[in-house]
């Protein structure tokens, strides 16, 4: 069987966009950037900003989709405007890193938060306690790790199942979860909402205390927290091939779900510092400023409900990665590019087998520990997604790129959606990226440049895959 159900509609394709964008990050991750910028302003329009670029880099992208609604995604659309190579080490990444350790992250934070409610799930409640490979690794198996790798073979085998049981999961965890989100921002502004909280943060919301140069490098490095807690919201372009009317609902649920989502995040930070001062969100135990607010609430039962939100938000968001990155390597492997078995469909019409490849490297991603100087214990793919964050982000760019080449090589190809803006709004995406980017490489050197090595190891392994085919 070679060919895809389309079985995917817009609500189902909206759902696939923001369940894949939000998982965890937007409960944790304002606490470091209000570290950062220092008020509650700037850390306000870093979200904008985020926003901005994240909706305009959805409307560009929907013309990509438009003209090639089929398997593979960003892999598909670079090799198409720049070359085979471009397309295999995008797929190299998000085979290696990207969309492996995204399912082993979440996951692992979904069995975090079942801790809440079930304290023997922990990372330090050992089954097999860590076996050190050397002055920096180890590797072990907790109750955390197990519950990990078990969301990870669960939803591997549903999604296996075929995308309509895959489309099921994904919206009602999607609906639980924006319901959640919604809840949760209803519930800070309405009834924690606090007129200290509020004069402390907004009398002073933009302090003159950084220089504008430094300030543009703080915005800018602040964006490794809201830009990628936006991340995957083109996840479901990978899932192209199954997309009812793809000229049509790619790009509106590109648009509509990221709209969605950059509009919750907005609400919640503004919930976050209706209810909190700002150093109570800087300081908010383990960055978990979401259960910081609800605890302020309701002391007793803060901390389980905002658990509970996480766990339906993380459980969703792993479904979505989990159901969308095996269609890239199948695209990979008709191209000679990956495993020749991730080319071949189930009876259910998915690659099963690159699901349960997928699978097993997300899982085996779960394992390995970082050793820390004071002699904790980290995570590889922690470490690894650092890495990556401004590899991914040269990808965006090309991507986004690839709509101003495809129009100057390819100006007769059909688009049944042309980029909303153009030249304009694709332009700023790349500019706004770009200067991100450059501040990551300049700044966070020990956390980007890594990442490109592991992306020039890809070209070794085209050249072998090339080579064989």
């Amino acid at each position: 069987m070679s060919e895809f159900r389309r079985e995917l509609g817009l609500y189902d394709s909206v759902m696939v966009v923001a369940g894949a964008m939000i998982g965890s990050g937007i409960f944790i991750v304002s606490a470091d950037m209000s570290r950062l910028l220092g008020s509650a302003g700037w850390l306000l329009a870093a979200w904008v900003l985020t926003g901005i670029l994240t909706v305009s880099a959805a409307l560009s992208y929907g013309e990509l989709a438009a003209m090639m609604p089929e398997a593979g995604g960003m892999y598909v659309y670079m090799r198409r405007a720049f070359s085979p190579l471009w397309g295999f080490l995008y797929g190299w990444t998000l085979f290696t890193v990207i969309q492996t350790g995204t399912v082993a992250a979440v996951a692992v934070a979904f069995a975090r938060f079942t801790g809440v409610l079930l304290p023997s799930i922990s990372e330090s409640n050992y089954i097999i306690a860590p076996i050190h490979l050397s002055s920096g690794y180890a590797i072990s198996l907790s109750t955390a790790q197990v519950v990990a790798i078990a969301v990870i073979a669960v939803l591997s085998w549903t999604n296996s199942r075929g995308v309509r049981y895959g489309k099921i999961v994904q919206n009602v965890f999607t609906t639980a979860k924006i319901g959640s989100l919604i809840a949760l921002i209803a519930v800070g502004l309405l009834f924690g909402s606090t007129n200290e909280a509020i004069r402390m943060n907004f009398d002073t919301a933009w302090p003159a205390k950084l220089s504008w140069f430094d300030l543009l490098v703080a915005m800018c490095v602040a964006q490794v927290g809201s830009l990628f807690s936006a991340d995957s919201w083109h996840n479901i372009t990978f899932t192209a091939g199954e997309v009812k009317d793809p000229q049509r609902n790619l790009p509106l649920s590109l648009a509509l779900g990221t709209s969605l989502v950059i509009g919750l995040y907005l609400l919640a930070n503004l919930a976050y510092l209706s209810v909190l001062p700002l150093d109570q969100i800087q300081n908010a135990p383990s960055d978990r400023v979401a259960t910081a607010v609800l605890r302020s609430i309701s002391p007793q039962w803060g901390a389980p409900l905002m658990a509970v939100a996480i766990m339906v938000s993380t459980f969703g968001c792993v479904n979505a990665l989990v159901l969308a990155g095996p269609r890239v390597y199948f695209a990979m492997a008709l191209d000679k590019l990956f495993f020749a078995r991730a080319a071949q469909l189930n009876e259910a019409r998915v690659p099963e087998w690159s699901l349960w490849i997928q699978g097993a490297w997300s899982a085996l991603l779960v394992l390995p520990r970082t050793v820390n100087a004071d002699g904790s214990y980290g995570n590889l793919y922690s470490n690894l997604l650092d890495y990556v964050i401004s590899a991914a982000l040269i990808f965006y760019i090309m991507a986004i790129a690839a709509v101003f080449r495809l129009r100057l090589r390819e100006p007769d190809a059909a688009r049944p959606y042309r980029a909303w803006g153009y030249p304009v709004l694709p332009a700023f995406y790349i500019a706004g990226a770009a200067t991100i980017l450059v501040c990551l490489f300049v700044y966070r050197p020990a956390t980007t440049w890594p990442g490109l090595v592991i992306v020039l190891l890809g070209v070794p392994v085209y050249a072998l895959m090339s080579r064989r085919s």
